[in-house]
């Protein structure tokens, strides 16, 4: 007969478990505040706290014209627009991983962000923006996404490796054609808002651009929060996702389609800001484990506070603002590249 197993760690990290949800939450404000204050004019985290809630309630103004004006119209709409492509980035890098049970699956990997960026060059190209701009760059990011997927299957005995060999594939196809689209855009009315939109940057958050990519991150966001303890049923192979009544096709083709929301929403508003769906939820299983009903909702957090971090560095660590993706780029690479070693077994050996 079995020694019994003492209940007491298993009920400890339960506990931590059930408490990162309301820490991070905290720690994102907290950070969000911290984004607040920072910069060439700084203003006091007190006064941050009495200006935002001076908003909605009658109390004495003790701050400077000059502070609110900073707070209120110049960081805020670039915190709260790094808060929302934080999480939603974070959440694609979540549920690729949990979808294609591929630690390596990122909407960046995958060429899902070049696609959409191919498909909001051209809505630019063609002088629009706004919800034209959602919807070139969903299109295509879907159709990328279609490709990586098709490619995976066409090879049955390699689905690991042929997804990441064919999204690479697919996101040098997709580069390639907005390197063209750069080549033949107007150098002088054209192209400079072209290069900078695809380096990936919140210089020119404003409200408009939250309320623009909140649609389709929040709606599609909640979706994958919804379904997220399907995740871990679909983790278990067809078979026994049919068996316990889901459907596994279904429910992949509506994940991958909130997916290329999420994505379309912040590369229209933004531009391409890659690494954070690959980095974030590594750290957040570090932490959590592998249950995707706590990885999904902390990794949304986890994501909100690491993009904002990066993007307040991006703006106070030199006289010249960094575009954010350079150094989302500069961060994510070598922990991808560590990634690959951890699982190389599993890309050139078994995919078991």
């Amino acid at each position: 007969m079995a020694a019994p197993v003492d209940p007491a760690p298993r009920r400890a990290r339960f506990d931590r478990r059930m408490l990162a949800v309301p820490g991070f939450f905290l720690l994102l404000i907290v950070v969000a505040v911290g984004a607040l204050a920072v910069g060439r004019y700084a203003v006091p985290p007190n006064e941050i706290v009495r200006i935002l809630l001076g908003q909605f309630l009658p109390i004495e103004r003790t701050w400077y014209p000059q502070e609110a004006t900073v707070v209120l119209d110049v960081r805020l709409p670039r915190v709260l627009l790094s808060i929302l492509l934080g999480a939603g980035l974070a959440l694609t890098g979540a549920v690729m991983q949990a979808v294609f049970r591929n630690p390596l699956a990122s909407a960046q990997v995958l060429g899902v962000s070049s696609g959409a960026s191919f498909g909001g060059v051209l809505i630019l190209l063609a002088g629009f923006s706004g919800a034209a701009l959602v919807g070139g760059a969903f299109l295509g990011g879907s159709a990328a996404l279609a490709l990586v997927v098709a490619i995976a299957r066409a090879v049955p005995g390699a689905p690991l490796l042929m997804i990441i060999l064919g999204g690479t594939v697919v996101g040098a196809m997709f580069a390639a054609m907005v390197s063209f689209i750069t080549y033949i855009a107007d150098p002088y009315s054209e192209l400079p808002s072209i290069v900078f939109w695809l380096m990936g940057s919140l210089a020119t958050a404003s409200y408009t651009k939250v309320a623009t990519a909140a649609i389709p991150i929040v709606a599609a966001g909640l979706v994958v929060l919804a379904l997220r303890w399907r995740l871990n049923i679909l983790a278990m192979g067809d078979e026994d996702a049919t068996a316990l009544g889901l459907s596994p096709r279904r429910l992949r083709n509506l994940l991958l389609v909130c997916v290329a929301m999420i994505t379309a929403g912040s590369v229209s508003v933004a531009g391409v800001i890659g690494w954070v769906g690959l980095v974030v939820p590594h750290l957040v299983r570090m932490m959590v484990g592998t249950d995707n009903r706590m990885v999904l909702p902390v990794s949304a957090l986890l994501g909100a506070i690491y993009l904002t971090l990066i993007d307040t560095l991006s703006r106070t660590i030199s006289t010249a603002e960094i575009p954010i993706g350079i150094l989302t780029a500069i961060i994510g690479a070598p922990f991808f590249v560590a990634l690959l070693i951890r699982n190389r077994t599993r890309l050139w050996g078994s995919d078991a």
